[in-house]
């Protein structure tokens, strides 16, 4: 049955990216203002239609009350492709959110194309310095715009129960121009694992935790905190991934 899913899921996915992603772009480059990321929501609501009703897979939210009304930076676990759609649901109503990523992405047939339309963050990751320079100079223009910025600070999809060292993007992003940080943790890769074809049906816990303020803090000190909060959270909702060995070495 989880292979049946998994395929219906698939075959539904790529006819309404085919269907959808040109509007997005359209919508972007032609329309402009906020017309892309409308047209980017529908198309993610549709695809989370196909997440919950082919592939049966729906969210628990815990902590929704912890998100500022004002634009701020998010710092998430990464697990799948799932949270890359669906964090984007808890933001105050209306708001929109864009995404610190990789350039490379943007070259990526379809998904880049829309992602370049949407004018989400991209860095060159071997600019080293630079990059993080890039970072605040588009994250202080989309925070300024309104825009809530998602990052994940391991920089790649780690699977559940596994971690992988924090960067500094995020929080050096937050220090520079003044804005709240909020970690998120959650368990999407139990239903989802990275680079997976077959999907499994359940509920993923997303769990928000208080929002900070940087003021006064290095970028260290920012990546430190939120780090172990999410980490610490990752241990209380998947306990059954992380041996007390594990726990006392993280």
């Amino acid at each position: 049955m989880i292979a049946i899913r998994s395929t219906l899921f698939m075959a539904y996915a790529i006819i309404w990216s085919v269907l959808t992603i040109p509007l997005v772009m359209v919508a972007a480059l032609g329309l402009r203002g906020l017309w892309g990321y409308r047209a980017g929501r529908m198309w993610r609501l549709g695809m989370q239609w196909g997440i919950e009703n082919l592939l049966g897979i729906r969210p628990k939210v815990i902590g929704l009350e912890n998100m500022p009304k004002e634009p701020c930076v998010i710092l998430a676990k990464h697990q799948s492709a799932w949270e890359t759609m669906t964090l984007q649901d808890y933001v105050p109503r209306g708001a929109f959110c864009v995404f610190v990523l990789k350039r490379e992405l943007l070259r990526v047939p379809m998904l880049g194309w829309g992602l370049a339309a949407m004018k989400m963050i991209s860095i060159d990751r071997s600019a080293g310095k630079d990059a993080l320079d890039q970072v605040v100079t588009q994250g202080r223009e989309r925070l300024e715009q309104g825009f809530y910025i998602i990052v994940f600070p391991e920089g790649t999809r780690v699977p559940v129960g596994q971690k992988k060292r924090y960067k500094a993007g995020g929080a050096y992003l937050a220090t520079h121009v003044g804005c709240k940080v909020v970690p998120i943790a959650h368990d999407a890769g139990e239903l989802w694992p990275r680079q997976a074809f077959l999907k499994k049906p359940g509920t993923i816990t997303v769990s928000i935790g208080p929002a900070f303020d940087p003021a006064g803090m290095t970028e260290v000190e920012v990546n430190r905190r939120a780090e172990e909060w999410i980490e610490a959270e990752m241990h209380r909702i998947s306990p059954h991934r992380y041996s007390d060995a594990h726990h006392n070495a993280t």
